[in-house]
């Protein structure tokens, strides 16, 4: 195992009727600016709860924050936070708006003489960002515990990320029973994003990491087992706790601590996103079986690992390796998540080079943990997923 440190600051409130612990996180008396998405807290109860936990505080809203969250929909925001000197961003949504409030956080803080489109890419350093809260309500990406987020720019059809510890949320609220209410295509993307967050970072190479390993291999295991139920009951509370549990915990920095990652469907899927506008966690799992096939060789061991210890499969090393990616893409296809571009309606090599072209304008050259996947190696792997 490779030397690592560990760092996750956000507290977490798990469990059902957590949102009024939001009045003991922000202090009575500030101004916060309340991010959402399309209007969803209304309808499922979270907006009147949040409202009733912040009686003592001026709360300023803004909605609207796009799935793939938007730059000039973002500014706007940050111009709204600095004109009412709001001194916290509280976040209800899924990954999107998370990742968009976090962006506002530091936008708000920066000096207004930057270019805030500088922040994503990491290329400007933050000397600040406000306190940032979150209400999750959609269980996908884990940006509600990690310092990640990825903002769109649709006019240069950009979707880049940033990272930095001044966006780590203080504190998330997981209630699983404010996510009763999502429809089955945003559950089946949650758990296939989670699914592909967890196997970006275990599926590579063997590093030592048994702790890491096994903790990957418990948040897979319980994706297919606590997935389908969620989706054919969604009332089933034990079902979904634990998808939204699994969800946390596989971006939460525990499974790849010390363990060489991978990132390389996450790099391809996001062009995919910019390029077709295909929600992120289908491009993801357009990507990651047509991925690992093409990289056979270099990840059996993890892959005979996966299928051994996940899908109970027996057999040469390379069978199994061969039968885990099986298993996964119908897997994804069991939840109605396509694994072929073709369920697009969407030419492959038409695809495959426009992808390679957005990739080498974004120098993202040497993807992979071995940093050896080109741009060609990532347009032969859309190919192959036609």
């Amino acid at each position: 195992m490779q030397a690592f440190t560990f760092h996750n600051p956000t507290r977490i409130h798990f469990g059902e009727g957590q949102i009024a612990r939001i009045s003991g996180e922000i202090p009575a008396g500030s101004r916060v600016l309340l991010t959402f998405g399309g209007g969803s807290i209304h309808a499922n109860g979270v907006y009147q709860q949040i409202r009733d936990a912040l009686a003592d505080c001026t709360v300023i809203e803004f909605g609207g924050i796009e799935s793939n969250p938007e730059f000039e929909t973002l500014l706007r925001a940050v111009e709204l936070g600095r004109a009412e000197q709001v001194d916290w961003v509280l976040a209800a949504g899924g990954g999107s708006v998370i990742d968009g409030s976090k962006f506002i956080a530091a936008g708000i803080a920066l000096d207004p003489a930057i270019d805030p489109w500088l922040i994503v890419g990491n290329r400007t350093p933050l000397q600040r960002a406000l306190p940032l809260g979150v209400v999750l309500t959609l269980p996908a990406t884990g940006s509600e515990s990690n310092n990640a987020a990825v903002v769109t720019r649709r006019a240069t059809q950009d979707k880049l990320s940033f990272k930095n510890a001044l966006v780590f949320p203080c504190f998330a609220v997981l209630d699983p029973a404010v996510t009763r209410s999502l429809p089955k295509r945003q559950v089946a993307n949650g758990i296939v994003d989670a699914f592909v967050h967890t196997t970006e970072q275990y599926l590579t190479v063997p590093n030592a990491a048994a702790i890491q390993d096994r903790l990957a291999e418990g948040i897979l295991a319980t994706l297919i087992e606590n997935g389908p139920k969620t989706l054919n009951d969604p009332a089933n509370p034990d079902a979904r706790a634990n998808l939204v549990w699994s969800a946390n915990q596989a971006l939460f920095g525990l499974v790849g601590a010390g363990q060489v990652t991978d990132w390389a469907t996450h790099a391809i899927g996001h062009e995919l996103t910019a390029l077709y506008g295909i929600d992120h966690a289908r491009t993801l799992a357009l990507v990651l079986p047509s991925l690992l096939r093409h990289r056979l060789d270099d990840k059996t061991a993890k892959l005979a690992q996966y299928g051994r210890r996940v899908w109970s499969l027996t057999g040469s090393d390379r069978a199994v390796a061969m039968s885990a990616i099986n298993a996964t893409a119908a897997f994804f296809e069991h939840l109605e998540v396509p694994t072929r571009l073709s369920a697009y309606k969407l030419d492959a090599d038409e695809v495959a080079s426009a992808v390679r072209e957005q990739l080498i304008r974004h120098q993202r050259l040497q993807l992979g943990e071995g940093g050896t996947l080109t741009p060609d190696d990532c347009a032969r792997i859309l190919t192959a997923a036609a």
